[in-house]
C-alpha cells in the first residue's frame, strides 16, 4: 500500500471540507483533500441542493461563502433569481467548476480519489492519519469533513447520533421523554434530491412500484405551479427537494451506522422512495415534465456499491444528509446558544473557559427539522426584516470544532459539537462552508506556530479570519454592517474586545445610509405602499413593457432596509434592483 505525508488532510470533500482545504493550502501549508466523488462541494454540489438555505442577508454574506456567491453570480447564465426558497439557486454544475478551479488553482493542495476512511492511525490520543482503500495519509493535523462523521465511529472518538431529552441540556424544544418521533426518526432525515425538466417528458420514469398514497397533496395549500417554484432553476430545470410528503426518507436511519450492507439497503430504499416520487410527480403534474438530462456524473461515481441499479443522471451522487455523529467537544452548541437573547434580535455572544469570544462564523437560518409525516414544534427564532422573514444570527464557538480529549483533529461538518436541536440550525450550507474555512485556518496556525488545534490561541484564528486576502470572514453578527463597509474590521474587533457592549438588536450605534454597494440590477420605478409592518409593496410604472405591476419589495441590503422603513406610504421611489417571479419580488440593491 502507498503512503505518502502532509501537513493537513481533509477527509471528506464536502461543503465544509473542500472549504478547509482551499483556506489551509491558500494559507500556505501542504494539505491533502481526501474525496469519495468526482464532484467537490457536497450538499451544495454532489447532494444538489442548488437552492441553498440562510446567510442571505449581505451582512450574513461572508468568508468563502461570500466568495461562492460572487462566483456563481459571474457564472450562472440566468442569474440567480428564480426561485422563493432561496436567493440563489444554480445549476449543480456550475457550483462544481467552481470548486473544481478554486483547488486546481492550488499548488499547495492535492485532491486525491480515495474512496471510504477505512482506518484512523493514532499514537495515544493524538490522531495521525487516516487509511483508505489502496492509500495510507499521514498528518499532523486531520480534518473530519466526512458527511456522517466517519472518522468518529473509525477511531472511536468519542460522540453522539440521535436525541438528547429535555433533561440533557434543559432545551424548551427538546421532547421530555421519547415519543413515536424519535422511536421512528433517530436523527432528520436526509432528502435524495433530483431535478425535472419541463418539455422533457420523454425522458420518463422506469418501471417502479408507484408510491401514490405517499405523495398524495404534496402541494396541498401551495398548488402545482407555486410547489414547482420552490426550487426553479434556469433552462427549465427544477430542482426537488420538497419535504410535503415529499423526497424525504428516514425509516431505519440507523442503519447508515451500521454494516456497509446496512447502509446500502437504506441508500437504496432512499432512492426508490424519490424514484417513486419522481413518478408521481411525472403522472400528476399538468404539463410535460420529465426527469432532468445529465445533470450528476454517475458514470464516475457509484454510491450503492452491491446494488445492480443504476442512478439516473437526474438524482445527486449521494443524499442530502441533514443530520451527522457529532463529536462531544471541549463545548456543545445547545438551542439556547442559537436562539435570541430576551428582547433581542441575536444571541449571545459564546465565551470561552478563559473568557473569551470564540465565535469562528455566523448562521441565521430559522431552526428547521425534518420529520417524513410528523411536525415538530420548535422555539421560534426569526423575524422580519427587509420586507420578508429570516432567521436570526448566532455564531459557532471555535471550542465546538475541538474533541473534548483528542488531538491532531478538527470537525468541520454536520459532526461539530452540537445538540440534535440545535442542530436544525448549524447544518445549512452557508454556516458549514465557513465552519470548514474556520477549520483550515485553525490548521494552517496549528502548522505554523507547532501546537494542538486546543492550544491554539482563539484570537489568533479570529484575526486570521477577519483579515484573510482573499475571503475575510465575520465572527460577530451585526445586521447594518455588510463586508462592503470600511468600518466592518474596526467594529467586528471592537465587539470581540467589548463583549459587553454587543447590542441585543445587532446592530452597530451608528447609521450610514450609504451601502458602498456597486448595484448590478436594472432601474425601476413606481408607487410605494406599506401593507403592514415591514410588507412592503410596488406598483410598478417604468419599465412599462414589463406586463406583471405589483411586487413586493425585499432586500438583503442593511442601507436599504432602513431606508423602506422610513418611507410614506404612496410615495413616488426610483430603485435599482432584480425581478424574481418565483418569489412576486423585486429585490432592491439601492433606493435612488
Amino acid at each position: 500500500m502507498d503512503k505518502i505525508s502532509t501537513d493537513v488532510l481533509v477527509v471528506g470533500a464536502g461543503t465544509g471540507g473542500v472549504a478547509a482545504a482551499i483556506q489551509s493550502a491558500r494559507s500556505g501549508v501542504q494539505t491533502v483533500l481526501a474525496t469519495e466523488f468526482s464532484w467537490l462541494g457536497g450538499m451544495l454540489t454532489s447532494a444538489g441542493v442548488c437552492a441553498p438555505d440562510g446567510n442571505e442577508l449581505a451582512a450574513w454574506q461572508t468568508g468563502l461563502w461570500r466568495a461562492y456567491i460572487k462566483e456563481l453570480q459571474k457564472r450562472q447564465s440566468g442569474g440567480l433569481d428564480n426561485a422563493w426558497v432561496s436567493l440563489f439557486t444554480y445549476h449543480p454544475a456550475v457550483g462544481a467548476k467552481i470548486f473544481d478551479n478554486w483547488t486546481e488553482e492550488l499548488d499547495k493542495l492535492q485532491v486525491i480519489k480515495t474512496g471510504k476512511p477505512l482506518a484512523v492511525l493514532k499514537q495515544g490520543d493524538r490522531i495521525t492519519g487516516v487509511t483508505f482503500a489502496n492509500l495510507t495519509i499521514e498528518a499532523t493535523i486531520t480534518i473530519d469533513a466526512t458527511e456522517l462523521g466517519d472518522l468518529l465511529a473509525i477511531a472511536e472518538i468519542p460522540h453522539r447520533w440521535g436525541w438528547e431529552l429535555q433533561a440533557e441540556f434543559n432545551e424548551p424544544s427538546a421532547p421530555i421523554e421519547h415519543n413515536e418521533i424519535t422511536e421512528k426518526y433517530t436523527v432528520q432525515a436526509p432528502t435524495w434530491v433530483f431535478l425535472l425538466e419541463e418539455g422533457n417528458r420523454e425522458q420518463g420514469i422506469g418501471n417502479r412500484e408507484q408510491g401514490g398514497n405517499l405523495f398524495k397533496n404534496t402541494w396541498e395549500n401551495y398548488g402545482a405551479e407555486k410547489f414547482l417554484n420552490y426550487g426553479k432553476l434556469t433552462d427549465n430545470l427544477y430542482m426537488i427537494n420538497w419535504p410535503i410528503a415529499g423526497n424525504d426518507y428516514g425509516l431505519g436511519i440507523d442503519r447508515l451506522t451500521q454494516s456497509a450492507t446496512a447502509a446500502d439497503e437504506f441508500l437504496l430504499e432512499a432512492y426508490n422512495h424519490s424514484y417513486k416520487y419522481a413518478e408521481y410527480l411525472q403522472t400528476e403534474l399538468a404539463g410535460n415534465y420529465g426527469l432532468a438530462s445529465n445533470i450528476f456524473p454517475h458514470h464516475e461515481n457509484q454510491i450503492l456499491q452491491n446494488s445492480e441499479i443504476k442512478l439516473d443522471p437526474a438524482f445527486a451522487l449521494h443524499p442530502y444528509y441533514r443530520e451527522s455523529r457529532r463529536i462531544i467537544g471541549k463545548t456543545t452548541i445547545t438551542e439556547h446558544d442559537i436562539l435570541p437573547m430576551a428582547n433581542g434580535s441575536v444571541a449571545a455572544l459564546p465565551v470561552n473557559d478563559q473568557g473569551q469570544v470564540n465565535a469562528i462564523t455566523i448562521g441565521n437560518y430559522a431552526n428547521d427539522h425534518h420529520y417524513p409525516g410528523f411536525d415538530f414544534p420548535l422555539e421560534p427564532k426569526s423575524i422580519k426584516w427587509g420586507g420578508r422573514w429570516t432567521g436570526t444570527p448566532f455564531t459557532i464557538p471555535y471550542d465546538a470544532l475541538i474533541p473534548q480529549s483528542i488531538d491532531g483533529l478538527i470537525a468541520c461538518e454536520k459532526n461539530i459539537s452540537v445538540s440534535h436541536i440545535a442542530n436544525g440550525s448549524t447544518r445549512l450550507q452557508p454556516v458549514v462552508m465557513n465552519i470548514g474555512q474556520a477549520a483550515g485556518m485553525a490548521a494552517k496556525l496549528c502548522i505554523e506556530q507547532n501546537c494542538q488545534p486546543r492550544e491554539l490561541p482563539v484570537r489568533t484564528l479570529q484575526d486570521a479570519l477577519l483579515e484573510d486576502q482573499f475571503a475575510p470572514s465575520a465572527v460577530i453578527p451585526l445586521y447594518n454592517l455588510s463586508p462592503n463597509n470600511p468600518q466592518w474590521l474596526h467594529w467586528q474587533k471592537y465587539y470581540l474586545e467589548h463583549p459587553e457592549k454587543y447590542p441585543v438588536d445587532g446592530n452597530y450605534p451608528h447609521e450610514d445610509l450609504d451601502n458602498y454597494l456597486v448595484p448590478q440590477g436594472n432601474h425601476y420605478r413606481g408607487i410605494f405602499q406599506l401593507h403592514g409592518e415591514q410588507d412592503y409593496r410596488f406598483t410598478l410604472q417604468e419599465p412599462q413593457d414589463i406586463p406583471q405591476k405589483s411586487w413586493q419589495l425585499i432586500t438583503i441590503e442593511p442601507q436599504v432596509n432602513q431606508q423602506l422603513l422610513n418611507l410614506t406610504n404612496g410615495i413616488e421611489i426610483n430603485v435599482v434592483g432584480r425581478l424574481n417571479y418565483a418569489g412576486n419580488w423585486l429585490i432592491i440593491e439601492k433606493i435612488l
